[in-house]
């Protein structure tokens, strides 16, 4: 896999992530599962929705 989520794009996942998962424990339901998603593309730096499209927010030297 090669790298399509930049620096910037990670956090901004990771805070979304987060807020997520949060809100979803506090609410008492199954939304806070959809932060894993975003926590997990930022650690790996890597998302398949960005594929077809040909689009990366990763620097070239990334």
């Amino acid at each position: 896999m090669k790298c399509n989520v930049g620096r910037t794009d990670r956090i901004i996942r990771v805070i979304i992530g987060l807020t997520i998962i949060w809100a979803g424990f506090y609410y008492e339901n199954w939304w806070g599962a959809i932060g894993i998603v975003f926590l997990v593309t930022a650690v790996i730096g890597y998302c398949p929705s960005y594929t077809p499209f040909k689009f990366s927010t990763c620097r070239k030297d990334d």
